[in-house]
């Protein structure tokens, strides 16, 4: 039974003790009771310092560890207000409104937490996408006066774009990805991994989709006006980070965001605030710990929004086309 709070007022009452917050972990993590991870035990009980000591070896095993959350030094509850505020948010947050919001003395830490929580957002092991599936690329970055325009464009990156077509009008699930170019290899690395085997994939008569058969699906070439899915999907994106980002993707962030971005499009018809904080901490508990230092240009101070990086990297701004 899925177990969530259903308001910010009840999120706030339910957790507000460490031992709350871990009991609500440990229920998430070990839904048919606590196994430990050396010896599969599950006799085990709770010691003073909020630890599962396991009966048969002895090991003490936090519900934290190996997760988003390991070896984190602040509060659980802290972590569960981020998250309610990161999925109540309809377009998107930045790292200097959840340091405000938080009352975080670091804004280097709301921008790790935000970048850890987008990178919790991608379920490992998730359900790849089923039949019939169209796919095609669109670029990231504004079109420069007399500069090449589509594949090969320059100052831009592409970003793989796979859609669920459930009918006429019917936008299934969404799978995107920054990918370096748009090379067979490329694209087959990326079907692979976001379509189901056998599945039906759609796309224009670009050569880099010509070996898909070859890797088990069933292709067919339409015109590229018959891949209105994929077009909307690239015009949706692009607004969404034009107008919640101010259109500044630097390209070693451009897949955390583009995480986000999946996340709140494959959930649109939620209403429910509370289902997706449930989603999200149980996707926490699956994700491997990654130390704030090693996340991608990680920034001392913030300079306009959560996107600042070493000066060295070229920003991408864009307009909608």
């Amino acid at each position: 039974m899925e177990d969530y709070p259903h308001t910010v007022a009840e999120l706030e009452s339910r957790f507000t003790s460490e031992d709350a917050c871990l009991e609500y972990v440990a229920a998430l993590r070990w839904p048919d009771g606590f196994v430990c991870p050396t010896c599969q035990g599950r006799e085990a009980w709770r010691t003073g310092r909020g630890l599962w000591h396991c009966g048969r070896c002895g090991r003490q095993t936090s519900a934290t560890s190996g997760t988003m959350f390991h070896r984190t030094r602040k509060p659980l509850s802290l972590w569960f207000r981020a998250m309610w505020h990161i999925v109540s948010q309809k377009y998107g947050a930045n790292a200097l409104r959840l340091q405000r919001v938080l009352a975080l003395g670091s804004y280097q830490t709301a921008w790790a937490w935000l970048h850890k929580m987008r990178r919790a957002m991608v379920r490992p092991g998730r359900d790849r996408l089923q039949s019939p599936v169209q796919a095609d690329e669109t670029y990231i970055g504004r079109h420069e006066r007399g500069g090449k325009r589509g594949r090969g464009a320059e100052g831009k990156v592409m970003v793989a774009i796979a859609v669920e077509d459930q009918g006429p009008g019917r936008i299934g699930r969404i799978r995107l990805r920054h990918v370096l170019d748009g090379r067979a290899v490329t694209l087959n690395r990326f079907i692979a991994s976001a379509v189901a085997p056998g599945s039906v994939v759609l796309t224009d008569e670009w050569r880099g989709y010509a070996q898909l058969p070859a890797i088990g699906y069933t292709h067919r070439i339409v015109p590229p006006a018959e891949l209105r899915l994929p077009h909307l999907v690239a015009s949706l994106l692009k607004r969404w980070l034009l107008g919640t980002y101010q259109g500044a993707v630097r390209p070693s962030h451009l897949a955390y965001y583009l995480d986000e971005y999946t996340f709140r499009f494959n959930r649109r018809t939620s209403r429910s605030r509370g289902k997706l904080f449930y989603r999200l901490v149980q996707q926490a508990l699956l994700v491997d710990p990654v130390p704030g230092p090693t996340l991608k240009g990680s920034p001392s101070s913030p300079q306009g929004d959560d996107l600042d990086v070493p000066p060295q990297e070229e920003t991408l701004h864009m307009g909608v086309t």
